[in-house]
């Protein structure tokens, strides 16, 4: 058994764990870390994104209650029918522009420089939605959003196709913009999450399948162990933050290590990999 690897895989985990649901990016976050352990060839690139269903775990447990009561009412209640129906049409463009473009994006745009860029864009973005008017809220609680409410999140989401963006950010931040309050446009995010990204680990399973053998088992089991409780920390952390702060602090972040690492990748003093 390789400890190194194991080790590797913790932090991986760790890392996708902390920042999956945070807007900051866990997508990018990962490409810089495996860069910087290098854990970045095709192996790892298929963990990335596998470790997800750990995160999405903590999210199960965490709304237990209300994925619970929707499921025991889906027959008999229409606010759960609506509920079920809001997430799986928030849902369908990604899995829609994710068949087309993804194996491009892949390719062309999971890059440091790329992820750098991103970052930084999302946390002007951030700063320019905390500045909008209290009065442009209209939906308080995610059982308030209409179909098209879940539409635009939704295509608001395939923006994070692009690594550096944040699919969290751009759900929570894109919801806000277009009406959400900050706690709605956040669960309707975890809730979208929970489709989005298991459909995404077994997709990207099964496709590089090839890849895989029973000697990796460890490897994932480590990261999807640390994932999970890395994020159920994360995940009721932020629900009480956001109770009493907004994401000003996250654009700030986003904008700063953006910054550095597009300085340390044009200095020389750190040489990211692709």
């Amino acid at each position: 058994m390789d400890l190194v690897l194991l080790a590797k895989a913790a932090v991986m985990g760790v890392v996708e764990g902390l920042t999956e649901f945070l807007p900051i990016s866990s997508t990018g976050h990962l490409i810089l870390a495996g860069a910087l352990l290098g854990f970045d060839d095709a192996k790892s690139k298929v963990f990335d994104i596998a470790i997800q269903t750990g995160a999405i775990l903590a999210v199960i447990i965490v709304y237990w209650q209300k994925l619970r009561d929707t499921a025991a009412g889906i027959a008999s209640d229409a606010a759960a029918r609506r509920f079920v129906i809001n997430v799986a049409i928030g849902f369908l463009p990604a899995v829609i522009l994710g068949l087309l473009f993804g194996k491009a994006i892949k390719a062309h745009l999971f890059t440091p420089t790329v992820v750098a860029s991103a970052f930084i864009i999302g946390g002007f973005i951030i700063l320019w939605a905390e500045r909008r008017p209290a009065s442009a809220v209209r939906v308080q609680d995610v059982d308030q959003m209409t179909p098209l409410d879940a539409l635009k999140v939704g295509l608001v989401q395939c923006l994070a196709m692009v690594p550096g963006t944040s699919r969290s950010g751009a759900t929570i931040i894109g919801g806000m913009l277009l009406g959400l309050s900050r706690k709605a446009a956040t669960d309707y995010s975890f809730f979208l999450a929970i489709p989005t990204l298991i459909g995404a680990g077994l997709y990207s399973l099964y496709k590089e399948r090839a890849l895989l053998s029973v000697a990796d088992l460890p490897m994932f089991g480590v990261g999807l162990l640390f994932s999970f409780i890395s994020a159920w920390i994360c995940v009721r952390w932020l629900l009480r933050y956001i109770s009493t702060h907004n994401f000003v602090p996250f654009a700030w972040y986003r904008i700063v290590f953006g910054l550095v690492v597009l300085g340390t990748s044009w200095s020389g003093l750190v040489v990211w990999s692709a």
